[in-house]
């Protein structure tokens, strides 16, 4: 399969981010996915997210300070699983970093 994990981070202010990610891939390898679970930092309150909407492409919305490794586990449809780890980048945009 050629699924991936993709993201998307917007900078806030003041060493805060709010962040994205979401599983890329054909269609039909997307179409058999049965539900995505992220594990995040534990310095989350809720480190593990399962997300079932096709429709986002099993989008997780989050926001925090700081990359970290998120390891992410695909349940496909007919029971096989798949395992993929992805670093969350977050970047300043040129000029604000320590500037807020």
């Amino acid at each position: 399969m050629k699924l991936r994990v993709a993201q998307n981070q917007k900078y806030v202010e003041k060493d805060w981010w709010e962040w994205s990610v979401w599983i890329e891939g054909p269609n039909d390898e997307l179409d058999q996915v049965a539900e995505v679970t992220y594990k995040l930092h534990p310095t989350f309150s809720k480190p593990m997210r399962t997300v079932t909407d096709r429709a986002s492409k099993f989008r997780l919305e989050s926001e925090g300070w700081g990359s970290f490794p998120i390891r992410v586990k695909i349940q496909l449809k007919d029971g096989a699983v798949m395992k993929l780890e992805h670093e969350l980048e977050l970047f300043y945009p040129e000029g604000t970093r320590n500037t807020d």
